[in-house]
C-alpha cells in the first residue's frame, strides 16, 4: 500500500468517526448536560465529551483495531512507530456548555509520529474540514489555499486563552499590546477551529500557548495543506506548549512581534 492509500483509508476512518461524534453530540444535543470540572473550576467536561469519545473509539477499533488511541477525556499511550489515534472529542467544550458557535470534533492519524490524515467538523457552521500528507486540505469538498498576505498591521489575528488565572492576565497583556499592531484579534475558543479559519482565511493567523495534543493534531495538518506554515512561536516544531500558524511570507516578522511580547513565555 502506497503513502497516498494508506492517508486515504485513514481519512476514511476519520471523517466516518467525526462524522458519528457530530451526529451525537449536535444533531442529538440532549436538552441539559451533566457538567463536571477538571484542572480548573473553568475547565470544563461534559457527559457529551465522554460519550463523543467513547463512539470516536468504537469507530476506529473496528476499522482499525490494532492502532493507538489517546483522546482527551480517556487518555491513552502513542505508539512508538505505526498509527496514533489523536481525539479530541469536543474540542471548544465551554462554547458547547453555553451553546455557542464554534466548538468541533477533532480526529487526526498520525503514522511513525508523522500528521498524516485529519478531520475537523465543526457543526454550527456546517463545515467539515479534511487533509491528507500531501494530498492538500478542504472544507466541505473545495480545496484550501492561502492567498497573499496583508502587511502586519492589517492582519487579523485570532489566539486563546487558558485555563488557570495567572496564565489568563498574562495573556491579556500580551494581546492588549499586540491589539495596537495588527487589525484586531480573534477569540473563538477552540484551537481546531482557529488553524482550519487560517486555512480558509478567516484569519490571518493563530498563535497560543499552554494547549495538548488532541488540540492541535487535526487543525496543523489542515492549515499546512492549505499553504500555513506551523510552528512554534518561538521558531521551531510546533508543540503544545507553543504553536503559531500564519502565512511563510508573514511569520517570521508576526513571530518576532509575539517573541517581543513574550507571548511565548506567558
Amino acid at each position: 500500500m502506497t503513502a497516498a492509500d494508506t492517508a486515504a483509508e485513514l481519512l476514511s476512518v476519520a471523517r466516518e468517526a467525526a462524522s458519528a461524534a457530530c451526529t451525537l453530540v449536535h444533531t442529538n444535543r440532549p436538552d441539559s448536560l451533566s457538567v463536571s470540572t477538571k484542572s480548573t473550576a473553568t475547565d470544563h467536561v461534559t457527559d457529551m465529551d465522554r460519550a463523543s469519545e467513547a463512539l470516536i473509539r468504537e469507530v476506529i477499533a473496528d476499522r482499525r483495531p490494532d492502532d493507538a488511541v489517546v483522546g482527551e477525556e480517556e487518555g491513552g499511550d502513542a505508539a512508538l512507530s505505526g498509527v496514533t489515534w489523536w481525539v479530541d472529542p469536543i474540542d471548544g467544550t465551554t462554547n458547547y456548555v453555553y451553546d455557542h458557535p464554534g466548538y468541533a470534533v477533532s480526529v487526526a492519524a498520525w503514522v511513525d509520529g508523522t500528521p498524516t490524515a485529519a478531520v475537523v467538523e465543526d457543526p454550527t457552521h456546517a463545515r467539515t474540514y479534511w487533509a491528507t500528507a500531501g494530498g492538500g486540505a478542504f472544507c466541505n469538498g473545495h480545496r484550501l489555499v492561502l492567498g497573499d498576505p496583508p502587511p502586519l498591521a492589517q492582519m487579523l489575528v485570532a489566539t486563546g486563552f487558558g485555563y488557570e488565572a495567572r496564565r489568563r492576565r498574562a495573556q491579556g497583556q500580551v494581546v492588549a499590546e499586540l491589539l495596537g499592531e495588527v487589525r484586531d484579534i480573534r477569540r473563538m475558543g477552540a484551537a481546531a477551529v482557529d488553524l482550519c479559519s487560517v486555512a480558509s482565511g478567516r484569519v490571518d493567523a493563530y498563535f497560543e500557548v499552554g494547549l495538548s495534543r488532541w488540540d492541535l493534531a487535526a487543525g496543523m495538518l489542515v492549515a499546512a495543506e492549505a499553504g500555513a506554515t506551523v510552528e512554534s512561536i518561538e521558531g521551531g516544531p510546533p508543540r503544545a506548549e507553543s504553536v503559531l500558524a500564519c502565512h511563510p511570507g508573514r511569520i517570521d516578522e508576526l513571530r518576532g512581534l509575539l517573541v517581543g511580547l513574550g507571548a511565548h513565555r506567558v
